[in-house]
């Protein structure tokens, strides 16, 4: 298990980054190793993105030692959304299978998780977002298709999307984590759109199920100072308060998105104009 540490920016000192930069601070691009377990912990919100693919062995975590922590989840919550074939995710001896895009939720307290796919030849993706818990709360296992499901936008502006819920208090109660997958609808291209920022959570964003070829331009930034990142299958976005975050990709593309902060009130946002954007 290895765990990375970034420690976020203020806008102003996102002013003065160059793409290199940019990419280091706010960028994932080492989720899906063969066999292994990645993690980042960052300082915004204290969020931890994690990938696990593993593929010809199961692979185990649960330490808390690069947190402080007897476990790892001790003091948190965690969520594990399977972007690949089928796995199996045994929580301290209790195993549950993931299909594709089936989603896990992990109470705090939970002391070692052991990942494991059904086929080397199609193994499991597994990403993970994790975030500090007040509450102890029972894992739980969202299907797909127990999943709710909302149909947004507009084919005629390139942003018609379906946004389901998984980790969300209108499927099942988590302390402070929201977690769900959105799909553009085939012919779409912009996702979040029109763009919005709520100052009361971060987000963060993986995208998947994405050609080799293919690339997602993700804008993000203050509306009157935006930048933008491309994004790759398999990477994963940072998006602070202060930052909108919307992108645009060159072929059909999905994500995961997971919040936390302040509250759990999905609708809790600031649109911005796309006349203010700059």
């Amino acid at each position: 298990m290895t765990m990375k540490v970034l420690y976020g920016a203020s806008p102003e000192d996102v002013k003065g980054y160059d793409t290199a930069r940019l990419r280091r601070e706010f960028l994932i691009s080492d989720l899906f190793a063969a066999d292994a377990v990645n993690f980042t912990y960052t300082h915004v919100d204290r969020l931890i993105l994690g990938g696990a693919m593993p593929k010809t062995r199961s692979v185990f975590f649960g330490s808390g030692a690069d947190i402080g922590t007897s476990y790892l989840l001790s003091a948190r919550e965690m969520g594990i959304a399977n972007l690949g074939g089928t796995g199996t995710i045994a929580v301290d001896g209790k195993s549950f299978v993931l299909e594709n895009r089936d989603v896990l939720y992990v109470g705090r307290g939970a002391k070692e998780i052991v990942v494991s796919s059904e086929s080397p030849d199609k193994p499991a993706r597994f990403y993970m977002n994790s975030v500090p818990a007040g509450a102890d709360l029972p894992h739980r296992l969202v299907k797909k298709a127990d999943a709710k499901a909302l149909e947004l936008g507009d084919v005629k502006r390139s942003n018609r999307r379906r946004l389901v819920m998984y980790i969300h208090p209108e499927v099942i109660p988590s302390c402070l984590l929201l977690m769900g997958i959105t799909d553009l609808a085939e012919g779409s291209a912009w996702n979040t759109m029109p763009p919005h920022v709520h100052e009361r959570r971060m987000e963060a964003y993986c995208y998947f199920d994405m050609a080799p070829q293919d690339r997602i331009v993700h804008v993000m930034g203050e509306p009157e100072e935006t930048r933008h990142l491309i994004v790759a299958n398999g990477e994963a976005v940072l998006s602070p308060a202060w930052s909108i975050h919307m992108g645009a990709g060159t072929g059909t593309y999905a994500f995961v998105w997971g919040m936390t902060g302040e509250n759990q009130e999905y609708n809790d946002v600031t649109p911005v104009a796309l006349a203010e954007l700059k």
